[in-house]
């Protein structure tokens, strides 16, 4: 199957019923489980964005600046919070990327949405947007909020051997947290649980 036409179909089942929340918790540390979350919601979207490099699928993930906050040298998709000027989330997920790696967004094609995250300790409701480029972006990063670019072939992503386990201690409490490997880069938390269920989507076709 070519790109394009693996493309077609991916835009397709996202359009089908999503794997949805216990696809996303099979990443989620242990501590963490669904609970209710108090309103009102802080709204956030990050873009998944595929892209060919030599005709097969890339996506692309942040490492965040050292900066002394709570996300600081964190592995994440480009993204940030829902802003009083965006027309919707997948505006603001454009918008961010465009800020944060020089993404143009007339040059994104917005394939579909994945199953908002909900973070009840951050009380941020984070919406996945899954948009596609024809070529490989000439990416700028913000030197200010990234530190470099992570970028990853979906093969290397679904296999298996790639889906680790630690222990992380926060504060008086350790917990079991399941993480990708991506050439050495630990990618857990919110992000992890997002890619979980991108990943069980593309299961369902053939790789280009």
């Amino acid at each position: 199957m070519q790109v394009a036409e693996w493309i077609a179909v991916f835009r397709q089942e996202l359009n089908r019923p999503l794997p949805g929340t216990a696809i996303q918790m099979r990443m989620a540390p242990s501590l963490m489980r669904p609970a209710n979350v108090p309103l009102p919601l802080r709204d956030s979207s990050v873009l998944l964005l595929l892209y060919p490099v030599d005709e097969k699928l890339f996506t692309v993930f942040i490492k965040r600046t050292e900066y002394g906050g709570p996300h600081s040298g964190q592995i994440s998709f480009p993204g940030g919070k829902f802003e009083d000027g965006d027309p919707s989330l997948v505006e603001t997920a454009l918008r961010e990327s465009n800020e944060e790696i020089g993404l143009s967004p007339d040059a994104v094609e917005v394939l579909g949405k994945l199953t908002p995250l909900h973070i009840s300790i951050s009380n941020f409701r984070i919406l996945p947007v899954v948009g596609f480029t024809a070529e490989r972006p000439a990416f700028i990063t913000d030197p200010q909020e990234v530190d470099h670019l992570i970028e990853a072939g979906l093969e290397q992503l679904l296999k298996p051997e790639i889906v680790k386990t630690e222990i992380l201690t926060f504060g008086d409490l350790s917990a079991q947290v399941p993480y990708f490997d991506i050439d050495g880069h630990h990618l857990w938390g919110a992000t992890a649980m997002m890619l979980s269920e991108f990943l069980e989507i593309i299961r369902r076709i053939v790789l280009p």
